[in-house]
Parts: structure tokens; sequence; C-alpha cells
């Protein structure tokens, strides 16, 4: 299960940096200037999970693999991108196909480095942004709901779905998003976004972009970047995550070590990467953890929604699994890493018989047995 996040923002940000730094990849052209970023990239890039680490110097597996993450860098977005101004509203539709929204936001000021509305405001940057992904919801909701009208003259189903249809145009209209809508539990709302996938539904963390003498200020970033409050306070004022991140940095850290990266960001006063934090906070918000094997040929993280079932939880490996399950051998984690090992911690009394009412735990040690 792959977990994909959208990078969105104005032009000349810092989207491709954070994009070339949080995956690794050099393959997102970072230049000083706008609509550098022409094709969205994409990347798939492994999860960093020191416990499989852990596992693997106990298990001595062939290989290690890794849950994955997917990014995609989405093209500058503009004032009228959703009427086709800038490169158009086609990058849109890229975003549609995420789960996540990371809004990458400028919060420092350079005269070196141009930004497109010519100062810097990052309340103003996020309206701009979320202005034209409400406008690019509000065109598709209205041509389905076109359709919406001709079906609900013989279609009960339809008429109450365009009858839900009509309030959330009208929430949207008021310059609302949808995740904001009071009935996104109904059916109808359910069923429109299955088939919509609003983008103002998404769940939306913004990345506060600071330069590196931010993190040098004495007392933190925080304390020293009025443009960090503000972006913060709005954050919080929509229940949404903030991650402070310098795209510089993130650069730096390429090609280091673990050990060596750890050194350097506790050098700078920081505790984790962008890319920890926005896998942390990315999994959480979506309600996502991980599971783990581990065997000889290879120690792997299985990523998973929190409160899945045994059955379900097998079935990410293969679906075969879930259909003839029959149970889940499972160890804590602790217990595994403790005991050095299944053999010790199966000695110890700590692995468990589970069926399949049985609710898998974040960094549950776990092997199926199924007969197909």
């Amino acid at each position: 299960m792959g977990l994909a996040i959208a990078l969105v923002g104005l032009p000349n940000v810092g989207k491709s940096t954070t994009f070339n730094a949080l995956t690794k990849a050099q393959n997102a052209e970072a230049a000083n200037y706008p609509f550098c970023t022409i094709e969205p990239n994409k990347a798939i890039v492994p999860v960093p999970d020191k416990r499989l680490t852990e596992l693997a110097k106990i298990v001595n597996p062939e290989k290690i693999q890794y849950s994955t993450l997917d990014f995609v860098d989405i093209a500058g977005l503009v004032k009228g991108a959703s009427k086709g101004e800038g490169l158009g509203n086609k990058f849109l539709s890229n975003i549609r196909e995420t789960e996540v929204i990371l809004h990458i936001v400028r919060c420092f000021d350079d005269d070196n480095i141009v930004h497109t509305e010519g100062s810097i405001d990052p309340l103003r940057d996020v309206e701009i942004i979320e202005t034209e992904l409400i406008l690019a919801d509000i065109e598709v909701l209205q041509n389905r709901m076109d359709r919406l009208k001709k079906q609900a003259k013989a279609d009960k189903g339809a008429k109450a779905t365009l009858e839900m249809a009509e309030q959330l145009l009208e929430f949207l209209a008021d310059g609302n998003m949808a995740r904001n809508f009071e009935h996104t539990d109904s059916d109808e709302y359910k069923q429109l976004n299955h088939e919509i996938r609003f983008l103002t539904n998404k769940e939306i963390m913004y990345g506060a972009n600071i330069d590196e003498e931010s993190f040098e200020d004495e007392g933190g970033a925080e304390d020293e970047n009025e443009y960090i409050h503000a972006l913060a306070q709005h954050a919080k004022d929509n229940n949404c995550e903030m991650i402070t991140l310098c795209a510089k940095v993130e650069e730096e850290l390429i090609g280091l070590e673990d050990e060596e990266a750890e050194d350097f960001l506790a050098e700078l006063g920081i505790e984790e990467s962008g890319l920890d934090q926005i896998i942390h906070k990315g999994f959480d918000k979506l309600g996502l953890m991980s599971y783990f094997t581990a065997g000889v040929k290879e120690v792997r993280a299985w990523t998973i929604h929190k409160n899945t079932a045994a059955p379900k939880a097998a079935a990410v490996i293969h679906n075969d699994f879930e259909k003839g399950f029959i149970r889940a051998e499972v160890i804590a984690y602790e217990d595994f890493v403790e005991f050095g090992g299944e053999a010790k911690a199966k000695e110890a009394g700590k692995m468990r018989l589970e069926g399949k009412e049985y609710i898998v735990n974040d960094g549950d040690i776990m092997h199926f047995r199924f007969n197909v």
C-alpha cells in the first residue's frame, strides 16, 4: 500500500528543491524562476524505520524491504490555475490521485529569490492555492450535477445525491474546503467524493520552508520567525499539521550515512529531518501503521490501516492469506528485540496465537498460517 503525497505551492517556493531532498533523487530540476517544473515528477521512496534495522541485526536477512511512500511534485500553481492560467489546470488532476497534500509555503526573506507575488506572505499564498483547489472542485461538481439532474427524474438515489451536491456547491462557493462540510459522513457525500475525489477533501499538511539562519536563531525557528507563527496558527485553526523544514538543509542530508545525518541535524538543533516529519505525521493523518515479517530471506514492513483485523492484514502480503486464514503467530516488536529473536521470545512465552478477530498492533512481528 503506497502513501501518495502531492507537493503543491506557488511557483518558486522550494517545492522542487524539497522534492529532490525528500526523495534523495535529483530528478526535479530546481532553478530560480517560475514554472521550472513543467511535468509532475513522481518518485517512490522507502519509508525510514529504525525498527527494521534492529530486526535485521537479530535475523541477519538477505535484504531489508521498507514500506514505500509516493511523492508527486506538482508544477507551481498560480491565481487562475483552475481556469487555465499559468501552466493550466491539468496538474490539478494529478493531485486527485493522491491522498495527502503537502503545501510548501515560503517562510523566509531573500531578495535573491524571486517570489511571484512580489512579497512574502504565507497566509496570502495559502489562500491563493486553496482558492484554486476550491474552484477546481466547483467545476467538477457542477459537471457531475448536470448528469445527476437527468438521472434524478427517475432515480430517487440520484435525487438525494443531487440535493447533497447542491448544498456542497453552496458551501464551496462560500470559500470553504469540502473537508469541513458538515455532511461528510453521509452516504451521498461519500459517493460524490468517491467519484470526484475532491481536492479540498484531502488531508493537508503545511510545509513551512525556512532558511538555514532560522535554525541557528536563539530560541529556535518558531520563536524568531513571524511567518511561521502565522502559518502555524492557520494550521491549528484548520486542524492541519505543519512541518517546519529547510529545503537547503534537506539537500545537504543527501548522501550522508544515518549517523552522519543525525550528527548534522543535532548540530542544527533539529530532532527529525523533513522526510521523517512527513512520514510520521502523514501516517498518523491517514491512520496508517506498519507490521513486520522477519525471516532469513528478508525483514519487511507492511503498511496497513489502524484497527485492521489479522486476515485483512495478511491480505496485504497475498489475497490467499486472507482467504485461507487459519491463525497468526504474533510477537510484539519490543519482545522480539528484548529476547533476541523468535526462538527465545517463544521460549519466554511471548509468542501469541491470534485468530480472525485479532486487531494488529503497530510493530507486531507476524507469521500467518493459512490453507487454500
